[in-house]
């Protein structure tokens, strides 16, 4: 049973296990420092990930190395035009006794990574979709409860759009964070080439475990919050939907659709831990700024207008946060 003195001690605490993650990340991972931070705020504040970026920037290296620090289970599910929703969730089979038994899927773990997740139909898609809001899933009639925590970090990769689904606004939803990964610099690109052709890797070492994780997230659900803080991440929500009273002009001229009631509780979540991260008790304005381009820009839908004229969806957001309470 973990226990501290005070929420400030263990808020202490927590400052303290983010910086031995990081640093141990960090031995096997070079650059992407802030990737890490985004990646390791939506685990506490138990949301999901999506993660854009081209294939040999060790996505998929950056999951396995946190789970191995995490001290939890781990699975890759290789998204394919062929997979079935049974793939992931798994499926009831006869045993030599000739009794119905269930195979458990690769879901059944901590953390998963959808790898290309659009690579799939909406059919398969939508097996994640009760998997990330209920954390359970639904097989043979029987409500299965999936691991606690539960993670899902799904990729996509931005250059190939051939044969691919785009993934449902109902889905993108469910993902506290939708994360681009860059190119890393010339220096850390060496550092890497250096690292790793020279012989075995660094094997990560367990930082923190299961009951921490658990613990850690529900001190972040303590964290208070000011009214302010509350009513402008509400009002970053409102003022994205086009032709309502509150809406902003950009708003009305490049959207056509706008962010829901979920963006204004991840954008509240986000900014606890954000604020958490960087030593203070309470999250203000600038937390909530900090995380809002990650959280806001998967739940709004550009117009042809926007298209037409070029106008980004980081663009729009930028006009959006010039908005005060």
């Amino acid at each position: 049973m973990i226990t501290y003195k005070s929420d400030v001690e263990a808020v202490r605490a927590f400052t303290e296990k983010y910086a031995q993650l990081k640093e141990e990340v960090g031995r096997v991972i070079v650059g992407q420092d802030e990737v890490l931070k985004q990646i390791l705020i939506t685990i506490f504040g138990r949301g999901h990930v999506l993660l854009i970026g081209v294939p040999g920037l060790a996505k998929t290296l950056m999951v396995t190395t946190i789970a191995k620090t995490l001290g939890l289970s781990y699975n890759r599910i290789q998204f394919t035009p062929d997979l079935m929703p049974s793939d992931i969730m798994g499926t009831e089979i006869l045993d030599e006794n000739r009794n119905f038994k269930f195979v458990k899927g690769p879901i059944f773990s901590h953390i998963v990574l959808a790898d290309e997740i659009n690579r799939t139909p909406p059919k398969t898609q939508s097996a994640l979709l009760e998997a990330m809001q209920e954390r359970s899933v639904s097989v043979a009639g029987e409500t299965r409860p999936l691991p606690d925590p539960f993670f899902v970090l799904a990729t996509q990769n931005p250059i190939e759009q051939e044969g691919t689904y785009p993934l449902p606004e109902a889905q993108l939803d469910r993902f506290m964070f939708n994360i681009y990964l860059d190119y890393p610099t010339f220096d850390e690109e060496v550092d890497i080439v250096k690292g790793t052709i020279g012989g075995a890797m660094y094997e990560p070492k367990q930082v923190i475990d299961r009951e921490e994780i658990l613990y850690f997230q529900k001190l972040l659900q303590r964290v208070p919050v000011a009214d302010n803080v509350y009513r402008y991440a509400v009002k970053l929500s409102v003022i994205t939907r086009p032709g309502t009273p509150s809406a902003h002009p950009w708003a009305n001229q490049y959207l056509a659709w706008g962010a829901g009631p979920r963006c204004s509780q991840n954008l509240i979540i986000a900014a606890k831990c954000n604020a958490v991260l960087s030593g203070k008790l309470s999250p203000d304005i600038e937390d909530v700024q900090a995380v809002a381009c990650l959280v806001m820009r998967h739940r709004m839908v550009k117009n042809y207008r926007a298209e037409a004229e070029n106008v980004s969806i980081e663009r729009i957001i930028e006009e959006f946060l010039k908005v005060r309470e």
